[in-house]
């Protein structure tokens, strides 16, 4: 899909793919901004999904019982691929709070958007540093 997508809208010279679970492939790599939008589905929310979303492959949308199994690994090695001022934004959706409680002194930025949307938090490569290893 993101290959067709480069394509449609004619990004080939702007965009590399890379197929890696989370950094296991990217090991040199350092990015200004990473972006991610993982699992994030906990064991409740998953039993209580609307129709739609269960044609959707489970490994997409489940991750474990807080729904934070991915996003903690994206915690514990995001730093090591951002440059020295960089940042990520993670989407967590309803499992915003799970995580708050697991780490509440990390200081999560909760971002706000114009057109509705939450549970999506920005860290910079210092804060992932300090808290995170």
């Amino acid at each position: 899909m993101a290959r067709r997508n480069i394509e449609r809208h004619e990004l080939q010279q702007r965009v590399t793919l890379f197929e890696s679970d989370l950094f296991d492939e990217i090991k040199d790599r350092q990015y200004d901004l990473i972006i991610a939008n993982p699992p994030y589905v906990d064991d409740e929310d998953m039993a209580a999904l609307p129709a739609e979303y269960q044609h959707e492959p489970v490994v997409g949308l489940h991750a474990g019982q807080d729904g934070l199994d991915i996003v903690k690994r994206i915690l514990e090695s995001a730093a090591d691929h951002l440059t020295e001022r960089g940042v990520i934004a993670v989407e967590v959706g309803n499992s915003q709070h799970a995580l708050s409680e697991q780490y509440p002194d990390v200081p999560f930025l909760w971002l706000e958007f114009e057109h509705g949307g939450e549970g999506v938090f920005l860290l910079t490569r210092e804060e992932l540093q300090q808290w995170f290893g």
